[in-house]
């Protein structure tokens, strides 16, 4: 069954449209941005990609014969030989399913979770081609029709229903634009609002908070098929700065897998601390920053990345100087349906991004 078009008139997506040939443009030049390089202790910043990896990072060393590593070194033999076993198979494992092969042996999830990664870093290759996926949190939602490895055709909708990240796809549907939420609560109630069926064709992506290794693979791959926009909604606040930094950057522990996972061509849509003036939104709906909240800003704005993002900066620095902070529900105070109703479409006519 072919989507119908339920959404805004097509000039309603001409700001649109001139952002995605631009992102075009710079695709045909074969870089993601203006180039950047900064050089860290275990990575290099490079702003077509994200944090990249550097080739003389700081190793260590696990020896058979040590009493200090012998238990780890036979623990990355066991998983290497399930690795092993998945790969002569084409069958695939969950970090999860493997814990659970001898849970005595590994004592707890995460010294698997730290063994995959070492692996996957060691040999240089993403985790998928280990055959050991992530069990995915994330959520998905709008034009989009895919086919997962085993063949099941999916077809995510424009209702008040989501359907789970997939932890692989072969085959994606076109949309005018990806936007990717941070948290439940806010999907959920754009969900709510129909903002989906509304803004036609368009899809919606949540990782419910940090964003779990499917969820960022399928940005990607999203960005990488169709090099459609994608804007990030998140909290005006530094967490939810760090959330969307992890989307279009990386992070330090990914950096090795960095070309598979970032997507630098990422916009800030909202909500922005400017808008929070703009719209005199209340100063009792707004939360002081903590100390920790000021640690965090601070640390961010110290990162390489950011003295390529001059009105990212601007507005950390907004939010530093009222040390204050605000969660997208604070828009409420204008009226209960204006995030979906007035902002987001706004931002998305008038070009509202940075």
């Amino acid at each position: 069954m072919a989507f119908v078009p339920t959404g805004p008139e097509a000039s309603f997506f001409d700001a649109l449209d001139r952002h995605r040939a631009s992102l075009l443009a710079v695709v045909k030049q074969g870089a993601g941005e203006a180039p950047a390089r900064v050089t860290r202790v275990v990575s290099r910043f490079e702003d077509s990609v994200g944090l990249q990896m550097i080739p003389q990072c700081i190793t260590r060393k696990i020896k058979s014969d040590s009493p200090k590593s012998v238990k780890k070194f036979a623990l990355i033999l066991k998983i290497l030989s399930m690795i092993y076993k998945l790969v002569q198979s084409n069958t695939y494992a969950t970090k999860r399913d493997i814990y659970y092969t001898d849970s005595q042996l590994f004592g707890n999830q995460a010294a698997v979770d730290n063994i995959i990664d070492d692996i996957s870093c060691m040999l240089k290759v993403p985790r998928r081609s280990l055959h050991v996926l992530s069990t995915s949190k994330g959520l998905i939602a709008g034009n989009l029709r895919y086919m997962e490895e085993d063949g099941t055709r999916v077809q995510c909708t424009c209702s008040a229903t989501a359907t789970a990240v997939p932890s692989n796809i072969q085959g994606i549907r076109n949309a005018k634009f990806l936007l990717i939420v941070e948290k439940d609560a806010t999907f959920q109630r754009l969900l709510d609002d129909n903002f989906c069926s509304r803004m036609s064709p368009c899809i919606m992506v949540t990782g419910k908070g940090i964003p779990d290794l499917n969820t960022r693979l399928l940005v990607k791959k999203l960005w990488d098929t169709f090099h459609l926009p994608v804007f990030t909604l998140v909290d005006a606040d530094p967490h939810g700065i760090e959330i969307m930094c992890i989307y279009k950057y990386g992070s330090m522990s990914m950096s090795f897998e960095a070309h598979s996972l970032t997507v630098p061509a990422i916009r800030w849509l909202g909500l922005l601390p400017s808008d929070i003036k703009r719209l005199n939104i209340p100063k009792d709906s707004l939360i002081p920053l903590t100390k920790h909240d000021h640690m965090k800003l601070d640390s961010i704005l110290r990162r390489p990345y950011i003295s390529c993002q001059p009105f990212w900066r601007k507005e950390m620095e907004m939010m530093a100087d009222s040390k204050m902070k605000a969660e997208i529900q604070a828009l409420t105070f204008l009226s209960s349906d204006y995030l979906s109703r007035v902002y987001l479409p706004n931002k998305l006519r008038f070009g509202g991004w940075i």
